[in-house]
């Protein structure tokens, strides 16, 4: 079947949420992705940050294959050895204590805001308390997820939304001080907003909300699914600041590929907070994606993904300065490691779609942010031919005219 044909179908049978690009990719080698045509893109997008080591992984994908033949399902009213070893070694290069496996990142969100109010009606036996959370920040759709997310075009067609929650300015700590109040139980925020536009945290935003926390009694929950499992140089983005969460949610690259995400707490919170009952999932923690966790978690260490990342990223916000200076309608670059952004005065989606023409993967974020979001194996060759096809759009997009704006 054409391309063409494939996108009929999809339209005449899966529900219309997304406007996808017009492509049907077929499979993937290393960091690049095959369309269905036969056509090769290079992949600066990585499954929106998920496929963390590429495409192709032998040991990744043998681990998988071996599980299969094994077991793959059993339901949580049992044990198994894959997930009991993902746990321990996630819990390792997190440092944090006790972990509950979920199928995705917004189930981990909605987990970590039951464990923070539990946590609070533990302590006080009251049902009232508050949440704060970031404006511009973006943690998921379903409806728990919407309520902490700070974008009013997200939440407005679906309010009433569960629980108090109120937001604050990111990197304002100002404004986080001016809604702590007797009620507050967490704090909220992504160590680097994504989807908000590609915003680190402050060291003196961090330590201080970090501060309000340890004052009050409030738990600090640090969505790391985007910036987490290695993308920043550090496996978790709030270990760059040295400030340690009380619970933190990862997904995306968690798995590699297969759908899984968590959310880990420290020993305090875990005993104060979620109980029998409480909290389930059928499918989370499976054997099958306990096997793709413990793998990847694996492959980091071997492979030294980590400081792998610390040396390409030095790279490419070199390129991507450069593209800054000789482009006038590249406002800003920000960003940490492998999680990059420029901001454009140009429709950066009409920019993503011309990539696709030129072999280009790359996403948006906010209204006018161009994402890069890689595979954490790329070399300094990957960032070259990124580079070189991004310059191509710039030219033939906008030519002289925008160009010299």
């Amino acid at each position: 079947m054409e391309a063409t044909g494939w996108m009929e179908q999809a339209e005449n049978h899966i529900l219309h949420t997304y406007n996808r690009y017009p492509i049907v990719l077929d499979y993937g080698d290393g960091v690049y992705l095959y369309d269905t045509n036969g056509k090769k893109y290079l992949d600066f997008a990585a499954g929106i940050a998920v496929q963390a080591l590429g495409y192709g992984n032998q040991a990744y994908n043998q681990a998988l294959k071996s599980q299969i033949d094994k077991l793959m399902h059993t339901s949580n009213l049992y044990y198994n050895q894959p997930i009991i070893e993902a746990a321990e070694k996630l819990c390792t290069v997190s440092g944090m204590d006790i972990v509950f496996f979920t199928n995705s990142g917004t189930e981990a969100i909605e987990g970590a805001i039951k464990a923070a109010k539990k946590y609070a009606y533990s302590k006080d036996g009251k049902t009232d308390h508050e949440i704060i959370a970031m404006n511009h920040s973006f943690h998921g759709r379903s409806l728990g997820a919407l309520s902490v997310t700070g974008n009013t075009h997200y939440r407005e067609p679906f309010e009433p939304l569960p629980g108090i929650v109120k937001f604050a300015e990111y990197n304002d700590l100002e404004s986080v001080k001016a809604l702590v109040n007797k009620k507050t139980c967490a704090i909220i925020m992504e160590t680097v907003q994504g989807e908000g536009g590609i915003y680190p945290a402050t060291e003196e935003f961090l330590s201080g909300v970090k501060q309000i926390c340890e004052d009050n009694d409030i738990l600090l929950i640090l969505d790391e699914i985007q910036c987490g499992m290695g993308r920043t140089g550090y496996m978790f983005a709030w270990q760059k600041y040295h400030i340690k969460p009380d619970i933190m949610t990862c997904a995306k690259a968690l798995g590699g590929g297969v759908p899984v995400g968590a959310f880990v707490m420290t020993k305090k919170v875990a005993d104060t907070s979620l109980k029998p009952g409480d909290h389930g999932t059928t499918y989370g923690g499976n054997p099958f994606v306990g096997a793709a966790v413990s793998k990847v978690l694996d492959i980091f260490t071997e492979q030294e993904i980590i400081q792998h990342v610390q040396e390409i990223s030095v790279y490419l916000e070199e390129q991507l300065e450069n593209l800054k200076e000789e482009y006038k309608f590249v406002i800003d670059r920000r960003g940490i490691g492998l999680i990059q952004g420029l901001e454009l005065n140009i429709p950066v989606g009409e920019v993503s779609h011309k990539a696709l023409e030129e072999g280009l993967i790359v996403i948006t974020a906010g209204s006018n942010v161009l994402r890069f979001v890689p595979p954490l194996i790329i070399e300094k060759e990957h960032v070259d031919e990124m580079i070189k096809k991004l310059k191509k759009v710039f030219d033939n997009k906008v030519g002289k005219s925008v160009s010299n704006l």
